[in-house]
């Protein structure tokens, strides 16, 4: 055998590579497309959700929270706020509500947003969807 490195080898490696890797990928895309109706939750997407989403974008609530680990980690992880809270949704509208006008001085805290009452629900409506996704064991744990 011959110790240098032909074209036609290494055509055969780039070839030969080229095919494992397109072969990988579609095996993997065809799971991620048979595992996907296994796990639609958008049964419980109603409006009221929807709502709760657009005032989650809307007062950039991800500025300094997660979500099922993407956003800001200034703040906890809300993927699981409704486990978290006792699965009740007037524990989250309390919360909210119960945030101080100036703050906590020296203290990094939430602000008051002065929600209606129909914004709060809509916002613990979303964070209780949000809970019942099947995030793959996400959080680690119950503190987020």
């Amino acid at each position: 055998m011959s110790q240098t490195f032909t074209k036609a080898m290494a055509r055969n490696v780039f070839y030969g590579g080229s095919l494992f890797f397109i072969l990988l990928f579609l095996s993997l895309t065809y799971d991620t497309h048979s595992e996907m109706p296994k796990q639609d939750n958008s049964a419980n997407l109603t409006e009221k959700v929807a709502k709760g989403k657009r005032l989650w974008e809307e007062n950039n609530c991800i500025g300094c929270h997660t979500l099922l680990g993407e956003g800001a980690y200034f703040a906890p992880e809300l993927g699981n706020v409704y486990k978290r809270f006792g699965n009740s949704k007037q524990a989250i509208e309390a919360f909210i509500s119960s945030r101080p006008r100036e703050g906590i001085k020296g203290r990094r805290s939430m602000p008051q947003f002065d929600f209606t009452a129909e914004e709060l629900d809509a916002i613990s409506e979303f964070l209780k969807y949000v809970s019942e996704i099947d995030a793959s064991g996400w959080p680690p744990n119950i503190q987020g």
